[in-house]
């Protein structure tokens, strides 16, 4: 019995699509636990891009099983969206994609609320993708909301128009305009009736019985851990459980069924939307990090904030996670700095140095303590393999794994699939 564990350990956008798609080989199904299509999994190979946001990274390998689990809100118009793109590379999703029934779906007016609370905040905004995530996990938690199964039922049409008045009333208190929604809602519906051609499912059985028999499943997390609920810079996060907990209860699968978790992280940082970034920099080295790393959000193309790497912030999530192996992305794009510098250490508004993430890091300063290391400065294009890396990346490397205590047995040198190093 087998499940590993892939999650994001920065604010998301850690390369997770890229580092699944390189994994998937190893295991029979590859399953989503959580988050909605504000998540954006990028995949790069044969030169072409791909961008996945509701469906896992494994789906582009047939002899695998893909699973969107029961913690996923899913949007049935970008559902049929994203499998009609994907169209061209004759994927058989009636016998490589199951969804689950208990997936909560995301409703036009889900959209509308989330714009409305979004608008209300002002200059506080969350920095929401707008895709209605908010304000369907909102629904869950009330008992309000409705689920992938419920739409073959012949009551779904009175469920779904008692939800939707309840919401007008909202946008009515908000005075936001929801005059296109009759439209939407044709969309919508065309789109259910779309999903329902699909493998639905409770894939909780499916899941144990492909652990029972034996076989290996990837749990594969969106958004990142400093944006999980409980536990990330609160209220600047997502709405799901984005840790390895999240898993269980996203999946419907036993703790001890998890074994390895491999958790992700950028050779530095990144940041989308608002929200506290200690390390973030706003100088030329910031520029040039967004610029080589082409730190544009997969699904909104929103510039994302860059900054040095945070090993308190780290630590913490490697802590919480309980990761196995670390994975670190875009080693590549720090190859034309000759100093790099690390985080190691937060000041706080009192004076106090820690190495803890602090409580609250939105209202309070927080300074980051640096290190400084000889970076590479070379192209790194031609590496192959862990010996063949310069010292001076071997060295940073070696600094990480010593200040985490875990070791990193994958290093991405380039987006496409085969520029991945493992060890």
């Amino acid at each position: 019995m087998k499940m590993d564990v892939l999650l994001g350990l920065q604010w998301g956008d850690e390369g997770k699509g890229k580092v699944v798609d390189v994994l998937a080989p190893k295991y029979n199904t590859v399953a989503r636990f959580q988050g909605g299509p504000n998540a954006g999994h990028t995949l790069e190979f044969d030169g072409i891009k791909h961008v996945l946001h509701q469906i896992p990274s494994g789906i582009f390998r047939n002899s695998i099983k893909n699973v969107i689990g029961n913690g996923v809100v899913l949007d049935p118009v970008i559902f049929k969206n994203e499998i009609e793109k994907l169209a061209p590379f004759n994927i058989n999703f009636k016998d490589n994609l199951w969804i689950s029934n208990k997936a909560q779906l995301i409703l036009p007016t889900h959209r509308l609320l989330d714009a409305a609370y979004e608008k209300s905040k002002g200059n506080k905004k969350i920095g929401s993708t707008l895709k209605g995530i908010g304000p369907t996990y909102q629904d869950k938690v009330a008992r309000l909301g409705l689920r992938v199964g419920d739409i073959f039922y012949s009551n779904f049409p009175d469920k779904y128009k008692k939800l939707v008045d309840i919401h007008k009333m909202t946008l009515d208190f908000y005075q936001y305009d929801y005059a296109e929604l009759e439209e939407a809602e044709k969309t919508f519906f065309e789109a259910l009736e779309y999903l329902k051609t699909f493998n639905v499912s409770s894939t909780e059985y499916l899941i144990n019985k492909e652990l029972k028999a034996g076989k290996s499943v990837l749990a594969e997390g969106a958004q990142g851990s400093l944006l999980d609920v409980d536990f990330g810079s609160y209220p600047f996060v997502t709405s799901s459980n984005t840790m390895t907990a999240g898993v269980c209860t996203g999946l419907g699968v036993a703790p001890n069924s998890i074994q390895k978790v491999y958790g992700i992280f950028k050779a530095y940082c990144t940041r989308v939307g608002g929200g506290p970034f200690p390390t973030e920099l706003f100088d030329e080295d910031g520029i040039e990090l967004q610029k080589v790393g082409n730190e544009f959000g997969a699904t909104t193309g929103r510039p994302r904030r860059c900054g040095w790497l945070d090993i308190p912030a780290l630590k913490y999530v490697v802590m919480i996670n309980g990761v196995t192996e670390l994975f670190m992305m875009k080693a590549d794009v720090l190859s034309g700095f000759e100093k790099i510098k690390v985080c190691t250490q937060y000041e706080l508004e009192d004076g106090t140095i820690t190495d803890e993430f602090p409580y609250d890091i939105v209202d309070s300063e927080v300074k980051p303590v640096y290190e400084e290391l000889e970076g590479w400065n070379c192209n790194l294009d031609n590496i192959d393999s862990f010996d063949a890396m310069p010292q001076s990346l071997k060295d940073y490397i070696t600094y990480i794994e010593e200040k985490l205590g875990v070791p990193i047995n994958l290093v991405s040198v380039g987006p496409d699939r085969t520029q991945t190093i493992l060890r």
